[in-house]
């Protein structure tokens, strides 16, 4: 059955690029401030009056290296950093009577939209050093280890579960918002540095850990998170009971279908995940989709860019709400009894918790129910490098990312502890930096002992 165009046509890139000439304009209403404020708030330091001043100046291969330097997925974070809470938030003509901020997310993309377009290489590997190091997860922590490593000079395999690098740039992000094409040629650009991806290879089922250990100097653990856990209420099972992560995933990896045309949808969570659900269900042709929380509008973890942004696209929101079971017919899924909440005394987070309201129960007619309540952790894969963990999150060395086993660093998803700022693109890709910056010190430590 062919897919009706406007499905097709919802899931191309919405943000518009910005034309030759917007750009050079834009770039020159920065002040190029000299202590930036904006470089501060980018979690991988990217010079931005830099990069900028060489938009300006039409230098597009030094505006592109000066971003991909400090940021190995840059032409990533470009479109799905909330650039509003970083460094355009930070900007200074914020403060600036009757102006706006610099426009920095898009003089990004346009920037590393050049050099994909152009074909350019912007690195060269290190000097070999005979130093082997294996990452393992090839998204944005484990490629910006590899591609720091590779050009230190160390030599680099990376494994990956799935079948093409990227992790959650690849998989996870809508394509309206991040197209794949674009979290490939990041990968690309690292495997041109002599990194080797080992792709459909699951460590801890087609390779050990045990020779991982065995056969590297160094190991880092960049495995980012699972699928969604389960909601643990009755009619999970049903047909029409899907994982949030699953049905991006699919949005990206096989033809769309227009199985969701007609149907109510409902998603259990308000985080970006959530989000991305909500918009997909709604871009596949959802007559309705609503997006159900326990806490309210101020407790929701999602950005605000993205809470605007899926309210454009019609998602309606339903506050202090939760799952009690869901109900079904002939093994599918026609309905959603909830309940309703009230917020009680704040969690070690700081969020209220929700307190259920006796006897408030009430049922609505649904077609799926999507679960996005947060990811599973790789318990079994952390506990067979044999590093300590705080449920599923692995403990690491202040400032140096090592973990309790002396051979093995972490970085990304699994070392955060979540949160509304965590498991942003833009931090995986910092600490994949910083963690080898470490491995590599001590690789060195040992060369200087031995």
């Amino acid at each position: 059955m062919s897919v009706p165009h406007h499905i097709q046509a919802n899931f191309r890139e919405v943000v518009p690029a910005l034309k030759a000439k917007e750009a050079i304009d834009e770039a020159n209403r920065c002040l190029y401030c000299y202590d930036a404020p904006c470089i501060k708030a980018c979690p991988t330091s990217i010079d931005i009056p830099s990069f900028i001043k060489k938009i300006a100046s039409g230098n597009l291969l030094g505006s592109a290296r000066t971003i991909m330097d400090a940021n190995p997925v840059g032409a990533s974070c470009a479109r799905v950093c909330p650039t509003e809470e970083l460094c355009e938030g930070a900007c200074v003509l914020n403060h600036a009577s009757g102006s706006r901020a610099i426009m920095i997310g898009l003089l990004q993309r346009h920037a590393t939209d050049w050099a994909i377009e152009s074909k350019a290489s912007l690195f060269s590997k290190g000097e070999d050093t005979g130093k082997r190091v294996a990452i393992v997860g090839a998204g944005p922590a484990g490629l910006s280890a590899a591609r720091e490593l590779a050009r230190l000079g160390h030599q680099v395999t990376v494994f990956e579960a799935k079948e093409k690098a990227g992790g959650l740039n690849t998989y996870g992000i809508v394509s309206f918002r991040l197209p794949q094409s674009i979290s490939l040629w990041e990968a690309e650009q690292i495997e041109s540095l002599g990194v080797e991806f080992r792709t459909n290879t699951q460590v801890g089922v087609d390779i050990a850990p045990a020779e991982l250990l065995a056969n590297y100097d160094s190991v880092l653990l960049a495995t980012g998170m699972g699928y969604v856990p389960s909601l643990q209420i009755e009619g999970e099972n049903l047909e029409g009971v899907l994982d949030a992560i699953a049905l991006v995933e699919e949005t990206k990896t096989k033809p769309l279908t227009d199985t969701m045309m007609g149907k109510k949808v409902v998603v259990i969570g308000a985080g970006n995940t959530a989000i991305d659900a909500a918009t997909c269900s709604k871009r596949l042709g959802a007559e309705q989709v609503q997006i159900l929380y326990r806490r309210t509008e101020q407790e929701m973890t999602c950005y605000e860019f993205e809470y605007e942004f899926a309210k454009q696209d019609g998602v309606e929101f339903r506050w202090l709400v939760a799952p009690v079971r869901i109900l079904g017919e002939n093994g599918r899924v026609t309905g959603l009894e909830l309940m309703r909440m009230q917020l009680g005394e704040p969690d070690e987070k700081g969020r209220k918790r929700p307190v259920s309201i006796p006897d408030s129960q009430f049922v609505i007619e649904v077609d799926a129910v999507v679960k996005a309540i947060g990811q599973t952790r790789y318990l079994e894969l952390i506990e067979s490098f044999g590093m300590e963990h705080k449920n599923g999150i692995v403990t690491i060395e202040d400032g140096t990312y090592r973990t309790s086993n002396p051979k093995v660093f972490a970085a990304g998803d699994v070392i955060f502890g979540g949160g509304k700022t965590d498991a942003m693109v833009v931090d995986a890709a910092n600490h994949g930096k910083r963690a080898a910056a470490a491995i590599h010190q001590a690789l060195n430590d040992y060369t200087l002992q031995v």
